[in-house]
């Protein structure tokens, strides 16, 4: 059953994102989300979309169908601390600190509601993140069903074990960043040999959207993709060649390695002062 009612706490860059999506796509009307966060400037951008404000953590999530916290890792035991009195039975808590499993949220709760961790990217802000769930507590199927419809207002959404959150995060929460790289990086390329800032921009971007359409609804390999476009001595080759002679491919499975194992340490640092 799809929920009527959420509260956002944590307004920062991903609570907003989540928030525009949700409103955006019509999957929550804006006046049936509360917010808070602790910085009032960003509870006024909340205010600029149409969400309803509260005074407090506990105030916000008071009613509430669906409980999303949208809180640094660091800031989660302190958010939890506020919240546990209010929270109701009956009530699905969706966090999506990254590193922080749902057996840490259980324990930190006198009477924990149904935890889901979801981990969304900031394209959800144009319905195209890939946002993953997990759940290893007791939540029942129709939480874990709603949270999915919910969240496919972002983008694709796919079901995975909670250990493979961190995994995740270091593939699509992070991964967007380094495809703004990578198209900076083509843009640049495209300006050395000539184009127009503008032109090489727009090229680059629609590149990669085309390329990641391909992948997606061809259902082929990324590899037989590739072999498509790329003829003997041509120009393709050409600059595969020069990727792998500085280490494209190995750079960007670092990247991934490198960010799930960020998302695994920010479970264990010290909560913010």
């Amino acid at each position: 059953m799809p929920f009527q009612s959420a509260a956002l706490v944590g307004l920062g860059k991903m609570g907003e994102a989540l928030a525009r999506c949700f409103v955006g796509s019509g999957a929550l009307p804006a006046g049936e989300i509360v917010a808070y966060d602790t910085d009032p400037k960003r509870l006024q951008a909340g205010q600029a979309l149409g969400l309803r404000v509260a005074a407090s953590a506990a105030e916000a999530v008071r009613g509430r169908d669906l409980v999303i916290l949208a809180v640094k890792p660091r800031d989660l035991l302190a958010a939890l601390g506020e919240i546990g009195p209010a929270l109701e039975p009956g009530q699905v808590l969706v966090s999506i600190a990254a590193g922080v499993p749902t057996s840490t949220i259980r324990r930190a709760l006198p009477s924990p509601p149904a935890i889901v961790r979801v981990m969304p990217s900031v394209a959800c802000t144009v319905a195209e993140a890939a946002t993953a769930v997990a759940s290893d507590s007791p939540a029942p199927p129709q939480a874990l069903e709603a949270v999915v419809e919910l969240f496919h207002s972002a983008g694709t959404v796919v079901q995975v074990e909670e250990r493979l959150m961190d995994a995740i995060t270091g593939l699509s929460a992070s991964g967007v960043a380094y495809v703004f790289v990578m198209i900076e990086a083509m843009a640049d390329g495209g300006v050395a040999a000539g184009l127009p800032r503008a032109t090489a921009l727009q090229v680059a971007a629609q590149t990669v959207l085309g390329a990641a359409k391909m992948a997606l609804v061809s259902g082929k390999h990324p590899g037989e993709l590739k072999d498509m476009v790329t003829s003997p001595a041509g120009t393709t080759v050409a600059g595969l060649r020069a990727l792998e002679k500085r280490g494209f491919r190995g750079a960007v499975i670092e990247a991934v390695r490198a960010a799930a194992e960020r998302a695994r340490e920010l479970a264990f640092e010290p909560p913010k002062s």
